[in-house]
């Protein structure tokens, strides 16, 4: 009887704190963020209704191809290095291609394909679920545009969008990441991050907005092709048009916007 009392007591504890946290939750959930935050766009600035990203593996052999592509990206955003990989931190990252594509098997598929290294990062869907699963509205799909992005001032660290992200795209800042940083090399034109909240690629949302291609785009000497989706004259979709590609976990309704040549 006593310990039913203090199982009782315990969980009518965990309802009040829970209960006490949701007008919280709810006041910062409540502030106008509706998709339509953007950057301050320059007179340069490169328009597009839903951008899109095709990675053309046949031109990685090695990881050592794909290595300035990621250090381009992770300098670019002061995405910080940790030894300890329980604290790693990844916006762009290779990985095999069983875990790229668990759902595409195939026992007898070429070898040289199979052991490429493959690029991954946010699919930027546009069907999020990440979004729907945000409390704080932290995470957000911008209409403009339909780049998934982040707004760490608004996350709360409950990680809810790294539970309901089937891509594995999004890291949870444990330490603080200006630990692992080096102070000379940080990149002073992008904010640094606090501990305690989540973060991922953006498609360079900054630099789009300057005029310029993503950082990992121009560091692929054409390896990588961006553009408008929606735009049947664009680059993606005449590579698109041209090439056979396939997506990370198609299946799941999400419209990934990452496409890969193989």
């Amino acid at each position: 009887m006593e310990s039913s009392r203090r199982r009782f007591m315990k969980m009518a504890g965990i309802a009040a704190v829970g209960l006490s946290a949701q007008p919280v939750i709810k006041a910062v959930a409540a502030a106008p963020t509706n998709g339509t935050h953007s950057l301050q766009k320059g007179p340069k600035a490169l328009i597009g209704s839903q951008w899109a990203m095709v990675i053309d593996t046949r031109r990685f052999k090695t990881e050592r191809d794909v290595a300035p592509l990621i250090e381009a990206c992770h300098k670019t955003h002061n995405v910080p290095h940790f030894s300890d990989r329980r604290h790693e931190i990844k916006w762009l990252w290779e990985t095999h291609f069983h875990n790229a594509f668990p759902d595409i098997v195939n026992p007898h598929m070429s070898e040289e394909a199979e052991h490429r290294p493959y690029l991954v990062l946010c699919n930027h869907c546009e069907n999020p679920p990440c979004v729907r699963a945000c409390p704080t509205k932290a995470t957000f799909k911008r209409q403009s545009d339909g780049i998934v992005v982040m707004d760490m001032h608004r996350c709360i660290g409950c990680r809810f969008c790294m539970a309901a992200c089937p891509y594995g795209a999004r890291s949870f800042n444990f330490r603080d990441p200006r630990q692992g940083l080096v102070e000379k090399e940080m990149n002073p034109q992008y904010p640094t991050r606090m501990k305690g909240v989540v973060e991922k690629c953006n498609f360079c949302s900054e630099r789009l907005s300057e005029g310029l291609m993503p950082a990992c785009v121009e560091a692929s000497k054409g390896a990588i092709v961006f553009g408008d989706l929606r735009d049947p004259n664009s680059e993606v979709r005449r590579v698109l048009r041209e090439n056979f590609t396939i997506r990370r976990k198609s299946g799941l309704g999400t419209e990934p916007c990452v496409y890969y040549i193989v």
